[in-house]
């Protein structure tokens, strides 16, 4: 299983050594980049959004059940709310979801290619096909996921304020208060920092399961599964590190 896991890494180090050069087109890698990110950026908007504004309202809910006590402010609810948002559910949890939406369409895509035998074609003409078919997805992640992040935090807080306008568990001056209170800009550029680690995982992990795809459908499905796990994995060693190394 070892020696398994250090082949992989190899292949996967020298895949990325292939991908990450500089285009042999600028033109096609433009084209293929707005692509990329129409459909692996944009097309993802919707289900940020909605899975956003559902945790924000949770979040605020909890918030206010946890925290109930005379000797803590009202306030604090829509504080721990942005808090919570910012540090931890607006970069790794909705990353692990892309890496879910995303990454399995990602080896999905490049390994029916490669089992349709497209990348060999692609080789056959001389074309760079790892620089081609990857690197736009790449930059295409590592440009967009920070901008759901950005975006994903915003939509949460309108779910916590969409509770606190619709019940009386809290007031809406006092969540609006909250959320201006004690504003730690880091916590923004930590889950930017963060977004853009994870979406350069999501992308390459997802990548080189398609590329090294073997067999038929089956092994696709496969190749997708396992780039979903592999990701998901990376994305929580990753957050445990660049915690410590950001935060303390």
């Amino acid at each position: 299983m070892i020696r398994q896991s250090i082949h992989r890494f190899g292949e996967y180090v020298l895949l990325m050594a292939r991908a990450l050069t500089i285009p042999d087109r600028w033109s096609a890698f433009f084209k293929q980049l707005i692509k990329e990110m129409t459909k692996l950026g944009i097309d993802s908007i919707g289900i940020v959004l909605m899975i956003s504004l559902f945790t924000g309202a949770v979040l605020c809910i909890q918030m206010n059940l946890n925290i109930s006590s005379p000797f803590i402010p009202s306030y604090a609810v829509g504080m721990s709310t942005r808090d919570t948002l910012l540090l931890e559910f607006s970069s790794t949890i909705m990353c692990l979801i892309l890496a879910g939406k995303v990454g399995s369409n990602i080896a999905s895509e490049i390994g029916t290619m490669r089992v349709t035998e497209q990348i060999d074609a692609l080789e056959i003409m001389g074309v760079n096909s790892a620089n081609y078919l990857i690197l736009p997805k790449i930059v295409a992640l590592v440009v967009f996921v920070p901008v759901l992040v950005i975006f994903s935090v915003f939509s949460g807080i309108i779910g916590g304020y969409i509770v606190a306008f619709v019940t009386d568990m809290i007031p809406v001056a006092k969540f609006e208060y909250g959320v201006q209170s004690y504003f730690n800009e880091f916590y923004v550029w930590y889950g930017i920092y963060k977004s853009f680690v994870f979406a350069f995982i999501i992308s390459s992990v997802a990548s080189y399961f398609g590329y090294y795809a073997r067999g038929g459908a089956l092994e696709v499905g496969k190749a997708s599964t396992n780039s979903v796990v592999a990701s998901s994995v990376l994305i929580l060693l990753f957050d445990v590190i660049l915690t410590k190394l950001l935060l303390q």
